[in-house]
């Protein structure tokens, strides 16, 4: 679920980036959007490093696991 609200994210960044130059392009004022961008930012950093602290939890736990069933 963790890498599905970073790939997510990704879509929307892209989609707001995209939202943003066409308004910056067309002369239009571009303030609330890339305001919105940049929450989203911020919110994709969250997703990010959520999603790296799971993937660290798990190696951890794979490596005790594997290491409490040794030899």
């Amino acid at each position: 679920m963790a890498e599905r609200h970073v790939a997510r994210g990704e879509h929307i960044l892209a989609e707001q980036r995209q939202r943003v130059a066409k308004m910056e392009r067309n002369a239009r004022d571009s303030w609330r959007s890339r305001q919105l961008l940049a929450q989203f930012e911020q919110l994709q950093e969250m997703h990010v490093a959520g999603r790296d602290r799971l993937r660290t939890q798990l190696l951890e736990r794979d490596g005790d696991l594997t290491a409490s069933s040794g030899p």
